[in-house]
C-alpha cells in the first residue's frame, strides 16, 4: 500500500476521479454528436448532475481497496469510482422523476431541465412530457454508461458479481420505495416499520455504503472472510446514512439540503421516520396530520405541524437513537476488522461525515 498520507492520498484519488469522469463524459458526447447535435443534452444533463456532490461511493470505494491492500494510486479506481458516480446519476434522475422532485442540489432536476429546453425552443407538444421522455432516457443512458466504465476497470470476477447484485437491489428497493408509498396506511405500524427499513437496506443503504466498500475490496483481491468484516461495518453504516437523509427530508434546512424543506412529506415517502411517528400517534388530531402526507400543494404550516408532532411522540428523538445506534454498531466493527490504520481512519471519516452531516 502507498505510504502517501490519507488526506493527500484521497485528494489525488478525488482529482483523478474528476479527470476520468469529465474525460469519459466528453467522450461520450463526441459519440452522442456523430449521431445528431441534437442528442448531446442527453450527456451535458449527466454531466451538469456528476459535476456536484460528495463524491461518497468512489471514497468508500477507494478506502475498501486500502483496506484490501490496493494500491492509493491504483489506476483502475478512477474509473471505478466513476462508474458509481454515473450509477448514481442513474438512480438519481429516476428517482426525481418518480417522486416528481423540482430540484436535485439547489438545482433543477434533470427532467425540470429538459422541460425548460422545450419552453425556452417554443417546441410542439408538452413540455412536461417531453421532461419526462427525456429524463428516462438520460438516466438509461447514464446507465449504460456506468456499466460501461466499470467493464473498463476489468473488475475482478467477484467484483463483477457484487455491481451486478448491487444494480438489482436498487431497482428492487427503489420499486419496494414506491410500493409502500401507494400502500400508505393500510400497514399496521409495525408492519409500516419493518417495511421502511427494508426499502432503506435494499434502495439505498447497500449502493451507497456496503456495496462500495466491499467493490473496492474485491478489486484489491480481498478474500470472503475480509468482506464479511467489511460488510458488518458498511452496512450499518449505509443505513444510518440514508435514515440521515430521510431526517434531513423532513427538518433540513434548504440552503444546504438544495430541496425545498418538508419535500419528502409532500411527496408522501413512507420512511421510517413516519412509521416511528405513526407508531406513536395515539389522539385523532395526530392521524389527521399523517393523512396530508403525499399532497403536493402541502402547507408550510402543516409541514411545521408534522414536524412539531414527531418531536411530540418522541418519533425524531427514537429515529436519532437508531441512527447513534447503527453509527456505533458499524464502528464496533470497523475497529474488529483488523484492517491497515490507514484505511481505518479513511473509512471512520468518511463514515462519520456520511451520517453527522446537515446537507
Amino acid at each position: 500500500m502507498s505510504a502517501t498520507p490519507a488526506p493527500q492520498a484521497q485528494l489525488h484519488f478525488t482529482r483523478a476521479l474528476d479527470a476520468r469522469l469529465a474525460s469519459f463524459l466528453e467522450q461520450q458526447a463526441e459519440v452522442v454528436r456523430q449521431i445528431s447535435p441534437d442528442a448531446v443534452p442527453l450527456v451535458e444533463r449527466i454531466a451538469t448532475l456528476t459535476a456536484g456532490g460528495k463524491r461518497l461511493r468512489p471514497l468508500f470505494a477507494f478506502w475498501g481497496s486500502l483496506a484490501a491492500g490496493g494500491r492509493s494510486d491504483d489506476p483502475a479506481l478512477p474509473t471505478l469510482g466513476a462508474a458509481l458516480e454515473l450509477f448514481q446519476a442513474a438512480a438519481l434522475i429516476h428517482d426525481d422523476l418518480i417522486d416528481h422532485s423540482d430540484t436535485r442540489r439547489g438545482g433543477p432536476s434533470v427532467h425540470r431541465r429538459f422541460e425548460a429546453l422545450h419552453r425556452e425552443s417554443a417546441w410542439d407538444l408538452d413540455a412536461q412530457d417531453f421532461g419526462t421522455s427525456a429524463a428516462i432516457l438520460a438516466g438509461d443512458l447514464a446507465l449504460s454508461m456506468s456499466e460501461q466504465l466499470f467493464a473498463q476497470a476489468l473488475p475482478t470476477p467477484r467484483a463483477r458479481d457484487l455491481f451486478d447484485v448491487m444494480r438489482t437491489q436498487v431497482m428492487a428497493g427503489q420499486y419496494l420505495d414506491v410500493l409502500e408509498e401507494q400502500i400508505g396506511g393500510s400497514r399496521t405500524p409495525a408492519e409500516a416499520v419493518a417495511a421502511a427499513r427494508t426499502v432503506v437496506r435494499f434502495k439505498s443503504a447497500k449502493y451507497s455504503v456496503e456495496n462500495p466498500v466491499l467493490l473496492g475490496a474485491a478489486q484489491a483481491g480481498a478474500d470472503e472472510a475480509l468482506l464479511a468484516r467489511l460488510s458488518e461495518f458498511a452496512l450499518p453504516l449505509g443505513e444510518a446514512f440514508q435514515l440521515r437523509d430521510d431526517e434531513l427530508g423532513v427538518f433540513g434546512d434548504p440552503a444546504t439540503t438544495g430541496k425545498p424543506a418538508g419535500d419528502d412529506l409532500r411527496e408522501g415517502k413512507r420512511t421510517l421516520l413516519i412509521a416511528l411517528t405513526r407508531e406513536r400517534a395515539q389522539d385523532q388530531d395526530s392521524w389527521d396530520l399523517l393523512s396530508h402526507l403525499g399532497r403536493p400543494d402541502l402547507s408550510e404550516p402543516v409541514v411545521e405541524a408534522i414536524r412539531t408532532m414527531m418531536r411530540q411522540v418522541g418519533a425524531l428523538a427514537a429515529h436519532e437513537e437508531i441512527i447513534e445506534s447503527l453509527t456505533q454498531q458499524a464502528l464496533s466493527a470497523l475497529d474488529a476488522a483488523g484492517l491497515p490504520e490507514q484505511a481505518r481512519e479513511g473509512l471512520r471519516t468518511a463514515g462519520l461525515r456520511a451520517v453527522r452531516r446537515s446537507a
